[in-house]
């Protein structure tokens, strides 16, 4: 899709559809340099804060935490990244704190002249952990900011308490850092598909085993209180070892909690897990078979609901709204973001979304649900746009982007930053303000 033209200012129509990155009416797609170029020259008109931290290495994941606090020009919020070594040093999760400066505050000259190749000011690292294998997805538990669950290239998920970890420097040769906890009950690789609970200390994962595993923190609280000192050491005291399944795996070092559930009713690899915002037993999954699954815990382990095709190609993605829960979003490599009612999710044996957004060109990786608003969402995918949308707007005339017959129905923004979005390749982190 071609980005097209901004309609105005910060504060009112900014970015229209192609808020990111302009060049409407040209008769081929921009490449990714002009695109990323042509929005390096928008940035003073589309953002009211903008700050860009140069990484070493490429981030498989990045999340922001906690806010940490709050101030009369800026607040100060706890941020999650990883970085993907070559080998030559460890691979490692990032605790940092970032200062988000409040809108209308920042001043243009600031956002006009950053530096990509540089390190934000805004952005200082708090702590270092080595993390065994590389770092694919990290989760916060809503009720404890202190404990992220993170996935590797492994079928066991790690807990981490941030606070009481010690600082590590990622140098060649360093032994890796203890998790406070390993969840198992995988029985493959599961690498990305992970969520945490909002209402209960409760963790999920989807792998290649087709299945997905329910946990509770609080089934192993006294041993995580019992095993503290031990878990502080930095060395791993790793072992090789062959895991169910036939998957040759290092054994992660910690102590160890076993499944509450293991729920089976993908035919391929589980991609993403969701739960339900408003329980605790409820969830979601989607997967390479082409199919959403909702589940409830107290029901038993097979599906509540299968929604056959809900793409027509592999999942990749899936998120809960957490104003209305009726309302669930899937992305899938078909490059569309749809979006299902629970209360009439299938037609004729097949999926029936609400609406089908269609606004990237290539595979969607990741879909969420704004905290603020129950209409906006965004989206991000391999073309390296996020976007965000507002559901609200479909089938109504929208004036930021009126006469543009080529602007996806209820995109009102396009964020180019990133010259590449892919799972492996973003090697600078932007925070901003739109």
């Amino acid at each position: 899709m071609k980005e097209g033209k901004t309609t105005g200012g910060k504060g009112g129509g900014r970015g229209g559809a192609g808020g990111g990155g302009g060049g409407g009416g040209a008769s081929s797609p921009p490449s990714v340099e002009e695109r990323y170029t042509q929005w390096k020259s928008l940035v003073p008109i589309l953002y009211d804060w903008l700050a860009n931290h140069n990484l070493l290495w490429p981030s498989l994941s990045c999340r922001w935490g906690p806010q940490l606090e709050q101030a009369t020009y800026k607040n100060r919020q706890r941020l999650y990244l990883s970085e993907q070594t070559d080998g030559s040093v460890p691979n490692t999760l990032v605790i940092a704190n970032c200062e988000v400066v409040k809108p209308r505050v920042a001043a243009a000259e600031h956002i006009s002249q950053f530096n990509e190749e540089a390190r934000s000011p805004f952005v200082k690292k708090f702590k270092t952990i080595i993390h065994p294998g590389e770092v694919n997805r990290i989760r916060e538990l809503p009720q404890n900011s202190k404990i992220v669950a993170t996935h590797t290239d492994s079928p066991d998920v790690l807990i981490w308490d941030v606070e009481s970890q010690p600082n590590r420097h990622a140098i060649l040769g360093a032994t890796e850092s203890h998790p406070d906890l390993v969840l198992t009950g995988h029985q493959d690789n599961a690498e990305f598909a992970l969520a945490m609970c909002p209402t209960e200390p409760f963790v999920l994962s989807g792998g290649k085993d087709k299945s997905v595993v329910l946990w509770s923190i609080h089934d192993h609280i006294s041993s995580l209180a019992v095993n503290q000192a031990a878990t502080k050491s930095p060395g791993s005291g790793a072992a090789n070892t062959l895991q169910a399944g036939g998957v040759e795996d290092k054994q992660i070092g910690g102590p160890r909690v076993k499944a509450r559930g293991i729920f089976q009713g993908h035919e391929d690899t589980v991609e993403d897990v969701q739960f339900c915002p408003s329980s605790a037993q409820e969830f979601c999954s989607v997967g390479d078979d082409s199919c959403l699954i909702l589940w409830d815990a107290r029901t038993g382990s097979s599906p509540v609901v299968k929604v056959e095709k809900a793409h027509n190609t592999d999942l990749h993605c899936v998120d809960w709204n957490p104003h209305d829960v009726n309302y669930i979003l899937t992305g899938s490599a078909d490059n569309s973001v749809r979006m299902f009612d629970r209360r009439n999710l299938t037609s004729g044996g097949v999926g029936s979304p609400v609406h089908t957004f269609e606004g990237h060109t290539a595979a969607v990786l990741c879909v969420q649900w704004s905290p603020h608003k129950a209409s906006i969402f965004g989206s991000s995918a391999e073309d390296g746009i996020l976007n965000l949308w507002d559901y609200d707007k479909v089938g109504k005339e929208d004036q930021a982007v009126k006469g543009d017959k080529k602007a996806p129905t209820g995109l009102f923004f396009k964020h180019a930053g990133h010259r590449y979005l892919h799972l492996a390749n973003i090697n600078s982190m932007l925070g901003f303000s739109y």
